[in-house]
């Protein structure tokens, strides 16, 4: 446009009498100008040409001029007067509502040359050049540009007016920014307009037009640079500001930089500083090569958003201003796109790391529609030709710098175990999680309970397999105990009660290490056989009788205490009676009997009982057993749940017989508790059916609080002794990083919640499965599955992983045909480290990490960062590893030892001997 001006500038000249009859001289005749101006303004728009304004009525002035055919008429039009179409001529602003036809005509841009060489241009007067625009379905001469007003975000005052075309994009109105207030290449600038209700919106995508960004004229666009110390001076104003602390003198070693811990983001944390020290990622942000792959139309990415704000805390993070920074921003946005980290609750470094890994991909993807792409199979092709399909299928629809630097292939075989079909895919991975050796057994810690009530509880720590049954626990105690596996019964005992007891063929993965397991000597079953004479063993609780506080307090509530029991009954010996003196012998041990001034009853077994045949209702009132009519009424007056239900028999009887008469005392005394049927949970609630009292029979032993006082030791009762295998602990051997590995690639079996189809028998099967390393990417993650999950139990692997510093050699993993002369490309060295330490449902997350330019190793601990050394590294807490291809790290040092330019801005050049599959 300015070079248009120019040349149609110089062709402007007065219209004197003289210069006229010069005019006359040059112009060809009349005709001829009509048939080249006609001519010129029937040719077809074209995109991106000029065409030119002319006012109507000069223009009607000529047309009557040379169609009068008389070069010396006093029609003559004279040079070119566009004034009526400029609001003023001093700024030289169009007009607005001008139309075609009837303000002005337009001419191409030789129709113009013409005219301006014919007649010339009003002095000062600027030619009104535009420029042809093509939108959706038309092509069009854009009359009225946009203008926009240009503003610094340090001067809000002193704005400049610019024009631009609807079809230009923001790319130049940046650039045009950037030129006009003078700022270096190597800065960062980005562009925010002002809306009409008045708030700010960042022009995030430069790629689009000012017509998809619906700019219009007049409106405000700010150009905001980055500060020195990495963050944007439009942080500070939304207080969104990542610093710590002002720190404006700080000064130190770029990448040696903490971040703040917002509240259970140590995992966030740690993954953050493990990627900041990929090498090759990290230059790729700090060069700006990022923002020409951004993609903002990726429906399975996060519109740029993520990219952004990554490379926001990495030029933060690099910009050796701070020590620490504040990742709130870069928190918030990662909730926003991913629900499952909303809030402050702690999570998992790795699952965060896929996320991560996934999300600036598809941020950065180059390929921005993706085609449809079949899956390729084998079917007996050679391997080399299925793993080149496979990766270029895998790079049609998947190419980002996280593919150059993450990406590799594995080789996945499958075989039916019915019909021998062989099923070979090559599919792409972005890290290796690879399995930990575990030991097929586990230490469980229980309590032995014996029989002989002058013995105490031993606590026992056995050694069972891991998908053994309760049986396998019954006969590892045995050895200990001298017990027969038959005699005993296991329990999980919580809150006084059984939470469950377990039969022999119940498998052990059910018992969590948390669970306080308790196996009691026995000589007999809980489920009752009829026509067996084998002793019955009842379930008995401990129960105290306590005053429930209520406005009166007027009724009783019933709290369970201690451990509760599991007590052989003889057949013979079952009655109230009977059951009351067996459990006085029991808990001997901690239970004190009455003194003969405080019962002057005997005290010894039932085989007296049984020879006393009668005695009066009123003994009989004091007998222990079911609660009588009176007795009714007063449990009418508790709360529903304990004691509130009343049985005359005992309900688990096979016979049913056993009456109130038929337990007669030799004389009264006094009974230190009562005995009570109740439910599993220790409670006699009317909602019980008789069904499941029937088959489930528990006994609950009532005690009076002043009985309990005096008769009950607590102290006795909690104590037990450690048997000599307490002390034994079970020493793990430490486990090679390559032994991970090659479990890694072991052939398996599908379980049965993962079958596989198989095309040939047309059905599922539990096919085995194998994979292969086929080809590795520049940077290895090697996540250790430390977490098992299973149905019932949830642990972690505390193993001592040995990991090399330097020189890790897949060379005998990859099953791809090897270059031997290039040995560098199996061969990695340690980056970074995401360590875990604490257990399930607690921990902590740090990283240790080398820093690409010092090459000095430092522990991340949230905010606090310190040098370490290389011994020091190598932990059980070592959970996820960052391992960098050894001739990718020479090459990066050669590269920043000869000082050359920068990357192209598809990021590093992959190996070409490890990316072609060939």
């Amino acid at each position: 446009m300015a070079a248009v001006a120019a040349d149609t500038a110089a062709a402007a000249v007065p219209a004197s009498a003289e210069d006229r009859e010069t005019q006359h001289e040059a112009m060809p005749d009349l005709d001829e100008q009509w048939r080249q101006i006609g001519n010129g303004r029937e040719r077809p728009l074209r995109a991106g040409e000029s065409w030119f304004l002319v006012e109507q009525h000069w223009y009607k002035q000529w047309e009557v001029y040379v169609k009068g055919g008389d070069q010396d008429a006093n029609t003559f039009p004279g040079c070119i007067n566009n004034a009526g179409l400029f609001e003023d001529q001093i700024s030289w602003h169009l007009r607005e509502g001008l139309l075609e036809g009837d303000d002005y005509v337009m001419l191409p841009a030789p129709a113009w040359n013409y005219l301006v060489s014919w007649y010339g241009l009003e002095d000062g007067q600027p030619p009104i050049e535009r420029k042809v625009i093509e939108l959706p379905g038309i092509r069009k001469v854009e009359v009225y540009p946009i203008e926009l007003l240009l503003v610094q975000h340090s001067d809000m005052e002193t704005a400049l007016t610019i024009q631009f075309s609807h079809t230009d994009s923001l790319d130049l109105v940046l650039q045009t920014a950037r030129e006009q207030f003078l700022v270096e290449p190597q800065e960062d600038a980005r562009l925010w307009i002002k809306n009409a209700e008045g708030s700010l919106d960042r022009l995030c995508n430069t790629h689009i037009t000012l017509l998809d960004a619906c700019l219009e004229t007049g409106q405000l666009v700010i150009m905001e640079t980055r500060n020195k110390d990495g963050t944007w001076p439009s942080a500070k104003l939304c207080g969104m500001n990542n610093m710590a602390e002002e720190e404006e003198d700080f000064q130190g070693q770029p990448g040696i930089c903490g971040l703040t811990n917002l509240g259970n983001t140590c995992f966030m944390n740690s993954a953050l500083q493990c990627l900041s020290n990929v090498p090759q990622l990290t230059e790729y942000f700090l060069n700006n090569r990022y923002l020409e792959e951004l993609n903002f139309w990726n429906p399975l990415g996060m519109k740029g958003e993520l990219a952004e704000a990554y490379a926001d805390l990495v030029k933060q993070t690099w910009s050796g201003y701070h020590r620490s920074i504040v990742p709130n921003v870069f928190k918030n946005k990662v909730g926003h796109f991913a629900s499952q980290f909303l809030g402050y609750q702690q999570h998992d470094s790795q699952e965060l790391l896929s996320f991560l890994l996934d999300g600036l991909h598809e941020d950065l993807n180059r390929v921005k529609k993706k085609e449809y792409v079949e899956l390729c199979n084998g079917a007996g092709r050679p391997d080399l030709e299925v793993a080149q399909e496979a990766w270029q299928n895998h790079k049609r629809r998947n190419d980002s710098v996280i593919v150059d630097t993450f990406h590799g292939l594995f080789k996945s075989t499958l075989v039916c175990p019915d019909c021998g079909n062989v099923s070979v895919t090559f599919d792409p991975f972005c890290y290796l999680s690879v399995p930990l050796p575990v030991c097929s057994r586990r230490v469980l810690e229980v309590f032995f309970v014996p029989m002989d009530p002058r013995r105490k509880p031993e606590q026992h720590r056995v050694v069972v397999p891991k998908k053994g049954n309760i049986s396998d626990l019954c006969v590892a105690l045995s050895t200990h105990t001298s017990v027969a596996p038959d005699k005993m019964i296991v329990a999980d005992v919580f809150s006084h009660r059984f939470y469950k007891l377990y039969k022999l063929e119940d498998p052990l993965s059910g018992i969590l290490d948390r669970d306080d397991i308790f196996v009691y000597e026995v000589t007999g079953r809980i489920e009752p056989v009829e026509g067996s004479r084998d002793d019955i063993v009842v379930p008995v609780y401990l129960r105290e009788r306590t005053t429930s506080r209520d406005y009166n307090n007027s009724y009783y509530g019933l709290i369970l205490f201690g451990h509760p029991l599991l007590v052989s009954v003889p057949r013979d010996r079952f009655s109230w009676e009977g059951l009351y003196n067996i459990l006085m012998y029991r808990l001997s041990r901690y239970v004190t009997k009455p003194t003969s001034d405080e019962d002057d009853g005997d005290e010894k077994g039932d085989e007296e009982d049984d020879d006393e045949d009668s005695s009066s209702d009123e003994e009989k009132e004091e007998m222990p057993g079911p609660s009588t009519s009176s007795d009714v009424q007063e449990a009418e007056q508790e709360q529903a749940g304990p004691s509130s239900g009343v049985t005359r028999t005992c309900p688990f009887l096979l016979d049913n017989s056993l009456h109130i008469s038929q337990w007669p005392p030799r004389r009264r005394r006094k009974q230190l508790f009562t005995l009570q049927t109740v439910n599993s949970n220790g409670t006699s609630d009317r909602t019980t059916s008789p069904e499941e009292i029937q088959s489930h029979p528990y006994i609950a032993m009532d005690w009076e609080p002043e009985m309990k006082r005096r008769y009950y030791d607590e102290v006795e009762a909690e104590g037990y002794v450690k048997h000599d295998c307490v002390g034994y602990m079970r020493k793990k051997n430490p486990v090679q990083l390559q032994e991970c590995i090659k479990l890694f690639t072991t052939m398996e079996t599908l379980e049965k919640e993962n079958p596989w189809y198989c095309s040939s028998c047309k059905q599922h099967q539990l096919a085995t499965k194998k994979l292969d390393l086929w080809m590795l990417p520049e940077v290895l993650i090697i996540h250790l599955k430390r977490f098992s999950f299973s149905k019932y139990s949830r642990e972690k692997l505390d193993t001592l992983v040995q990991f090399p510093i330097r020189d890790l050699d897949f060379s005998e993993f990859v099953i791809k045909p090897k270059n031997e002369s290039a040995p560098d490309l199996y061969k990695y060295d340690l980056i970074a480290v995401s360590n875990h330490y604490g257990g399930m449902r607690d921990g902590h997350y740090t990283t240790f990490a080398c820093n690409k330019d010092s090459g000095q190793w430092h522990y991340f601990d949230d905010n606090s960062v310190s040098p370490v050394n290389e011994d020091q590294i190598e932990s059980k807490a070592a959970y996820v590893l960052f391992y960098q291809r050894q001739d990718v790290g020479r090459r990066k040092s050669q590269t920043a030892s000869s000082d050359t330019a920068a990357s192209p801005a598809s990021g590093s050049t992959p190996n070409p001997e490890i990316m072609d599959v060939n």
